[in-house]
């Protein structure tokens, strides 16, 4: 079934065609690539000039930057010749991953890969990639190549990126201390949890709320609703001073793009929610934004000459994660508001994303000096950055009131994992083209970053100073403190008594 998505079409120019199925605007295809039907995602929409053989069944064309697929499509990737002839029926227009073939498939770098893979929680099976490959090469039978090709694509695509070597050797224990800003904040009172404060100072609600939404959720109201639009805004502002674009992304993502940002949305450890099939096509709630932001290039081919990319987006992010007691309140919850930064770079020298990855640290480091946050920077080892992640950097701010340092930004330098399978791709003016390196990170996840400010702002009377750089955004209030007027709740349990009949 093909998705529809809403298009804006400009004013043609002499020259130009009607947009069509054949050739549709850079922005419908994106979306057609990457949300679900009936979304949309603001971006210019740029007409694309009429081009012969639109409708060839055999080959896919170039066209303003982009790659323009035609269902179905037999499909080889341009190094090793590896095959695949299945699409996703769910309007998705994406190619198998043009994974690295000559370097998985070299048995002289099966050792190497084998030893990557052990270091980063074992999930892949390079031997059984190699096998496949090898078995290819001899099989002479239509039918027999086509299986093979297809489990060899299964295979291959479970690899985890390359490690960086700076990155440490293990789980989170071995995790390695950068940097550390700040003091902790010596109370000379027992500190409440954010929690308790914003109980007494009527600003948030986390029980109870189960009759409404469920475990692990939470209203902010008044302060900390300010207080999360002014963390917004303030952190808005800074990106787009650094030359970020700001980008409103769609919540509905279609799995085969959170697969290619190396996110499982099956089996038993996925947090990812997926709407039901029959109802909502084939689609997932998007667990960042860095799923639409990466998929809003699709088949592009870019221009050099426009790299980097830095991109800016806030979103509501969904996780069907569960946790320890320790990330019980609003530490860790289902939903969640999330300003990410995310970038798109070149790979002429092997340096480029690593220097953007170092960008993006440098903004979140700002961040919560700013914010007057004590933490500390983290090395991330093997077993923590998942399949995608080359490199991985975490700041953990101290938490008081339950006596730990917990995660509140992370940046990945993720090189090519992304960008292969997602086709991203860049153009030199010679004419060559190369897959591009993905860089993403957080530049505010909204409930953790109010844990941090609220729990060790707090004074003794239960209310809360308010960061200076936050003031501007709230109407100048310097104080978080109980209302004059609170509103109070009070549950009262419907008893129903024994009613009598008549005979």
């Amino acid at each position: 079934m093909m998705s529809l998505a809403f298009v804006v079409q400009p004013t043609l120019r002499k020259g130009q065609q009607t947009l069509s199925h054949g050739s549709l605007s850079v922005l419908s295809r994106t979306l057609l690539a990457t949300v679900a039907p009936h979304t949309y995602m603001y971006d210019k929409a740029v007409p694309v000039k009429h081009t012969k053989n639109v409708h060839s069944p055999r080959k896919p064309l170039l066209r303003d930057g982009y790659k323009s697929h035609q269902l179905p499509v037999e499909t080889f990737s341009s190094s090793c010749s590896v095959y695949q002839a299945e699409y996703f029926n769910s309007g998705l227009h994406l190619e198998p991953p043009d994974l690295d073939w000559k370097y998985l498939c070299d048995s002289k770098h099966t050792e190497e890969i084998e030893a990557n893979i052990c270091n980063r929680k074992g999930v892949g099976d390079i031997r059984k990639v190699v096998k496949l490959w090898e078995q290819l090469q001899v099989s002479a039978n239509v039918d027999e190549q086509r299986c093979l090709k297809k489990e060899l694509n299964n295979e291959a695509v479970e690899i985890p990126n390359k490690t960086h070597p700076l990155s440490p050797v293990g789980d989170d224990s071995q995790a390695r201390l950068l940097e550390e800003y700040g003091t902790k904040v010596e109370f000379k009172f027992r500190p409440k949890s954010v929690v308790k404060i914003g109980q007494d100072v009527d600003c948030l609600r986390a029980d109870l709320v189960g009759y409404t939404t469920g475990p692990r959720s939470y209203y902010f109201k008044n302060g900390l609703a300010q207080m999360e639009q002014a963390l917004i805004r303030f952190t808005l502002k800074k990106l787009i001073n650094k030359g970020f674009e700001l980008v409103s992304v769609p919540d509905l993502i279609h799995p085969e793009i959170i697969e290619a940002c190396g996110f499982k949305t099956t089996g038993d450890r996925t947090h990812v929610y997926r709407l039901e099939p029959q109802h909502h096509s084939n689609t997932c709630l998007a667990g960042t934004s860095e799923m639409a932001l990466a998929g809003m290039f699709v088949n592009q081919v870019l221009d050099y000459s426009e790299l980097p990319k830095r991109l800016a987006a806030v979103s509501r992010c969904y996780r069907a994660e569960t946790g320890t007691e320790k990330d019980q309140g609003i530490y860790r919850v289902h939903y969640f508001t999330k300003v990410e930064m995310f970038g798109i770079t070149a790979d002429e020298t092997g340096k480029e994303s690593d220097q953007l990855l170092q960008e993006f640290f440098e903004i979140q480091k700002e961040i919560c000096i700013d914010l007057g946050l004590h933490f500390r920077v983290l090395e991330m080892p093997t077993q923590e950055l998942g399949a995608p992640a080359y490199r991985k950097l975490d700041i953990e701010a101290w938490m008081p009131v339950k006596t730990f340092y917990g995660e509140i930004s992370s940046t990945s330098n993720c090189t090519d994992y992304q960008s292969r399978r997602l086709h991203i791709t860049y153009r030199m003016q010679e004419g060559t083209t190369k897959h591009a390196h993905t860089v993403n990170g957080t530049a505010c996840a909204i409930p953790r970053m109010i844990m941090t400010i609220v729990e060790n702002n707090q004074n003794r009377d239960g209310s809360v100073d308010i960061p200076g750089v936050l003031q501007q955004y709230m109407n100048g209030n310097r104080v978080l403190q109980k209302p004059d007027h609170p509103l109070r709740w009070q549950w009262i349990k419907l008893l129903r008594g024994k009613q009598g009949h008549k005979n």
